[in-house]
């Protein structure tokens, strides 16, 4: 597989929380160089990224992150907010807490209460797996796969493990064809990129390949 392929399956991802505007615009241009699939920043940025790039590039943000713990209703005002300022996709955190309380009625009912707030703009529902058992992770499969979300995604990148291989392969074979899977955090190598693009990842999280790219035109 060689870059190029993998390239424009990356969300050039800065979520750090010190960021700045300077940075951003500097991640912007380095994903329109590289043709990645889009930028992933902070909602406080959106609307200036929007203003940067114009139509030039995606602009994807994160709504109830990294912790996901909100109430249904801020998530929703939100994703509503980050799309009035330009995004065009969204990733969403689940909530933890319902999911551990085996409350899954309430968990579907948090995702949909974005995906309304996000009607014509794609979601992306990150699971946070490390967090999750097996039977928690199937669960969710079941439920973004009725969701109406396109994305399922790994993880936030900010609790205590990222994307495995293990986990994408149980999501790919699990979820609805129609629902794509994002693996996120960790991925630091061109090979972990392969793997996760060739066991079902159909977008990837993450900074580190861009800088490879960077590296190899040296």
């Amino acid at each position: 597989m060689d870059m190029k392929e993998i390239l424009e399956k990356c969300d050039h991802t800065l979520l750090r929380v010190d960021c700045t505007s300077e940075e951003i615009r500097t991640l912007c241009d380095q994903a329109i160089r590289y043709n990645c699939a889009s930028v992933c920043i902070p909602p406080c940025h959106v609307a200036g990224a929007k203003r940067y790039v114009g139509d030039k590039l995606t602009i994807c943000t994160v709504i109830g992150f990294p912790n996901g713990y909100m109430t249904s209703a801020a998530k929703a005002f939100e994703a509503a907010d980050a799309v009035k300022n330009g995004a065009d996709e969204i990733d969403m955190v689940i909530n933890l807490s319902m999911v551990k309380d085996g409350c899954w009625v309430d968990v579907a009912n948090d995702i949909r209460a974005v995906r309304e707030a996000t009607r014509g703009k794609l979601l992306k529902v990150i699971i946070e797996c490390c967090l999750l058992t097996e039977e928690e992770k199937l669960h969710l499969c079941r439920i973004v796969s009725e969701s109406g979300a396109e994305y399922i995604k790994t993880s936030t990148g900010f609790s205590k493990g990222g994307a495995t291989r293990e986990d994408v392969k149980l999501m790919r074979e699990n979820c609805a064809p129609s629902v794509k899977v994002k693996a996120a955090g960790g991925i630091s190598s061109l090979q972990d990129a392969e793997d996760f693009i060739n066991l079902g990842a159909e977008r990837l999280g993450t900074s580190r390949i861009v800088k490879l790219a960077m590296e190899q035109e040296c």
